[in-house]
């Protein structure tokens, strides 16, 4: 075979290129020290890395997790435990208050302080981590609570039948008792708020002074306290019987006594039972839907699967749906039983879904029923298959007034003013009257920390000694609460501390399999980058002799 210059010359250059592809590729590993720096340099192994690769990705979105957990959870801490400070100064001051030996201008001195305790309670109770509420569930755009006035009575009766709202606002407790201007109703007898002939007078100044010039006044059901001179009136929904004052003694106790003082009403949400149910369908309407149990945090969509109408008492098939309707758990069933107008269909997670008649027993295909649990924790993921809350409930930790969202959905769209009808005192058993009791009254053993000091500032403000008595008894209810509610954050923080060392652990074990195939022996790489640079040398040096021979040389 003829070998020409042109086969000379391209196998020259093509060795050239080898050798300087072979050179450039040591010194682009020397220069990262990676022995895989593309995928055509190890397929296999570059796979390996990019999982490695999205693991450490995974495990830095988790490490930052934590960090914005340990942030959230160390501002509560905090903020708790200067609660918790305060009550214990709250405390001594109620201890104070509280015995025979004080008189009313020492409580008057001493209800300066706690008004200002009261103040700084809301303030730690509003207490945020970048600009994001701690204590208000999921609306951490806005405070948790603000402040608002409340009424306490003295009268159980009053506290259980009367609905009201609180108008207005005042820096000092109004103390209110009412009277029969006639002198015809013996003191402790009852009238009626509506009647023309109840008196009303108030005091501004914990009870040295009395104003005259309150008015009631009803139209129809609605009633209206005017009280001028304390920047506040309450309105009474319906008509409500009281029991009459002493008309020439103040300090009588016998009748209806009342205390507009500070409360704080919490903004935030809740996660309180039961779910909402919404129903979906021909026929829904003539159907009621509870549901009941232990549901996640999204919403439960269950859906009728029978091929025809089915009463409750037959056998129900049906699916339900974690999200949204995307994906269906199907195939259940509720076995046929002799419950003819009731249907109990269980859900994951523990949940059940009961159906009862309310015109109809008829169940058909293709009814909906979306289950809404209320939800506020925010939850944050620190491996993957850990999750951390890092925010809280603030009414279900500092008490307050609250009004269900559910309560303000269902006026659509009016604007409801905070009263006993919509809203009510937190941590109160269900009988409890909204208006809070004071020294007749027996619901007062609460843990109610907004309640129990709003009525320990009025109480002082007022020189009420036994009010103060009742108060000192709660505070340490409150504190006892407040000190396990600590426990809970100081609980999640402990888990973060554990998470972060499985975290750092993890995260070390995967760069360490990462290096294991991705970096290159220096050494080793070292010495290949001078063999190829002599072999790159020779090449060029042999083609270059080679290049110069040719028949002109020899004539």
């Amino acid at each position: 075979m003829r070998v020409t210059q042109q086969m000379l010359f391209d196998r020259y250059v093509f060795n050239l290129n080898t050798s300087l592809t072979s050179l450039m590729d040591l010194n682009v590993k020397a220069q990262t020290q990676k022995a895989i720096n593309k995928p055509s340099d190890d397929p296999t192994g570059m796979t390996r890395i990019l999982d490695h690769r999205d693991t450490l990705r995974s495990l830095d979105q988790y490490g930052e997790n934590i960090s914005t957990a340990e942030g959230w959870l160390g501002g509560a801490d905090e903020a708790l435990m200067q609660v918790s400070t305060i009550l214990t100064r709250a405390k001594e001051l109620a201890t104070q208050v509280a015995t025979g030996t004080v008189d009313a201008d020492n409580r008057e001195q001493v209800s300066y302080e706690m008004r200002s305790l009261f103040e700084q309670l809301i303030s730690l109770a509003n207490s945020d981590f970048e600009d994001k509420s701690i204590f208000a569930g999921h609306k951490t755009d806005g405070a948790a609570f603000k402040q608002i006035m409340w009424l306490t009575t003295n009268d159980e009766d009053f506290g259980k039948n009367a609905e009201f709202t609180v108008n207005g606002s005042s820096d000092t407790t109004v103390l209110v008792q009412y009277y029969d201007t006639t002198g015809a109703t013996p003191t402790g007898g009852n009238m009626n708020l509506s009647d023309p002939n109840l008196g009303v007078r108030y005091s501004i100044d914990g009870g040295r002074t009395w104003k005259t010039d309150a008015t009631m006044n009803f139209t129809g059901s609605e009633g209206v306290l005017n009280l001028p001179q304390s920047g506040t009136s309450v309105s009474f929904h319906g008509d409500t019987a009281i029991k009459v004052n002493d008309r020439d003694d103040v300090s009588v106790s016998d009748g209806t006594w009342m205390w507009i003082r500070p409360s704080a009403q919490y903004l935030g949400d809740d996660e309180d039972a039961p779910p909402q149910v919404d129903s979906l369908g021909p026929g829904v309407k003539q159907l009621s839907a509870a549901a009941s149990g232990s549901f996640l945090d999204s919403n439960v969509t269950i859906r009728i699967d029978n091929q025809s109408a089915v009463t409750m008492d037959q056998e129900i098939q049906y699916s339900y749906s974690l999200d949204g309707g995307i994906n269906w758990v199907t195939g259940n069933v509720a076995q046929a039983d002799t419950s003819a107008n009731e249907a109990v269909l269980s859900v994951a997670n523990g949940g059940i879904l009961t159906l009862t008649s309310n015109g109809s027993n008829q169940l058909q295909p293709g009814q909906q029923f979306v289950i809404r649990p209320h939800v506020a924790a925010i939850n944050l993921d620190v491996s993957d298959s850990e999750q951390i809350q890092v925010n809280n409930v603030g009414k279900d930790i500092f008490g307050g007034i609250y009004m269900d969202p559910d309560t303000i959905l269902s006026s659509n769209g009016s604007i409801l003013t905070l009263g006993s009808l919509n809203a009510s005192r937190v941590m109160q058993s269900n009988g409890a009257p909204n208006m809070a009791l004071s020294i007749q009254g027996q619901d007062e053993d609460s843990m109610n920390l907004f309640e129990v000091m709003g009525n320990l500032v009025a109480f002082a403000e007022t020189n009420n000694q036994t009010g103060c008595q009742q108060s000192l008894a709660n505070l340490v209810k409150v504190q006892e609460h407040i000190v396990n509610s600590i426990a809970v954050v100081g609980g999640r923080q402990n888990r973060l501390a554990i998470s972060q060392n499985i975290v750092d652990g993890l995260t070390l074990n995967e760069k360490s399999l990462l290096s294991s195939i991705e970096d290159a022996d220096v050494s080793e790489l070292m010495t290949e980058l001078a063999q190829q640079q002599i072999v790159y040398e020779s090449v060029l040096r042999s083609t270059s002799m080679i290049m110069q021979l040719n028949l002109s040389k020899f004539l």
